[in-house]
């Protein structure tokens, strides 16, 4: 708010409604300072209805050729599309993927499946045919399922490094540890945690009142970026995404480390010729794909850290690029480096066909 303005007679003084909720100039008008002014007009926005519909800016310093980017985005999108539909499909038809490494991957790939369409299709409308806008609703049901199905993306990393965790440290319990039974109760767990404590963002967020703005400059309804338009105080919606957040995500990265610096001790240490780099090579997918998940989301918080510093479109893309290149990467990465996928993948294209097969 700009500073309490000197008043003489018959002025009439304007304020909009964040002027008005601004302590200082309450303080000002209960003690009557504002002396000499006959008439003081007040022009309050949105005081009595609350906001039900926001207008995306998905990127403002190029609004006027952001249009290009749709091309490279829906090149993405349908890769991404296509290869997680095909590693889902190669796993459920080739009875021998049938083991809990490629159930893992199997659910990674459905995780991404849901990520990339929470989200992209109505960037693509945005950039296509300028729909911008999105009500609060469908905002909030937005930002629930990037940040729940994002935890579980993590969640799922953290248990393929403990299944090669297993196999490689402990392969003689591998068997009686890694079964069907410890996948489904694993999966079912990950769905909870994250389901469960990522459920107040958007309860906290509905609870807020917007009364003003309505612009975000964002193409994806991130929790700050819906909140930083509220009329109210944000600190506990952001303590809470700190604290779940950060909380979840580092711990589940943490293990990590600790498990791969396990593994590397142990493959050190294998006696046989050629058995460490053998058993090393299975982790070679995983690693890839963590190293690529996290390191995209570092750069993306340090680049919202700096937005001072950087463009502010940086940082958007940065956003929307991590909901849509590990999408697009992680089968083609398992793919490529996963001999008995790339075998049951070159088998089924070989039959032309994707029927199941005959017993």
């Amino acid at each position: 708010m700009s500073a309490t303005p000197h008043c003489r007679e018959g002025h009439i003084i304007r304020y909009t409604y964040e002027d008005v909720l601004h302590p200082v100039l309450i303080r000002v008008l209960a003690r009557r300072q504002l002396k000499g002014c006959h008439t003081l007009s007040m022009v309050i926005v949105n005081t009595t209805s609350q906001i039900s519909t926001f207008v995306l800016i998905c990127f403002p310093s190029i609004q006027s050729w952001q249009h290009w980017l749709s091309i490279p985005l829906a090149l993405l999108l349908l890769l991404a599309v296509g290869a997680n539909i095909s590693i889902l499909a190669v796993i459920q038809r080739e009875q021998a993927l049938h083991e809990p490494m490629y159930y893992f991957l199997a659910f990674l790939a459905l995780l991404d499946l849901v990520l990339c369409m929470s989200s992209n299709p109505k960037i693509l409308g945005i950039l296509c045919f300028n729909m911008k806008n999105i009500s609060l609703s469908g905002c909030l049901f937005q930002m629930y399922i990037m940040n729940s199905f994002v935890g579980m993306e993590s969640a799922t990393f953290l248990l393929m490094a403990y299944d090669r965790y297993t196999a490689i440290c402990n392969p003689l319990r591998y068997p009686s540890v890694i079964t069907s039974r410890f996948v489904a109760k694993a999966l079912v767990f990950i769905l909870l945690r994250n389901a469960l404590l990522f459920l107040p963002l958007p309860i906290l967020a509905a609870g807020l009142r917007y009364c003003s703005r309505t612009v975000i400059e964002n193409c994806i309804c991130s929790n700050l970026a819906i909140t930083s338009l509220a009329c109210d105080s944000i600190t506990v919606n952001k303590v809470y995404q700190l604290v779940v957040g950060f909380g979840l995500l580092g711990s589940d990265f943490s293990i990590i480390c600790l498990s791969y610096f396990r593994i590397l001790w142990v493959v050190l240490h294998l006696q046989a010729k050629g058995a460490g780099a053998k058993a090393f090579s299975t982790c070679t997918p995983h690693l890839i794909l963590i190293s690529f998940f996290y390191t995209v989301m570092l750069v993306w918080i340090f680049t919202n850290k700096m937005e001072k510093e950087i463009a502010p479109d940086v940082p958007i893309l940065l956003n929307v690029l991590h909901l849509l290149v590990p999408p697009a990467l992680n089968p083609i990465i398992y793919g490529m480096r996963t001999k008995e996928i790339k075998q049951s993948v070159i088998k089924v294209l070989s039959k032309g066909k994707w029927a199941p097969k005959e017993k």
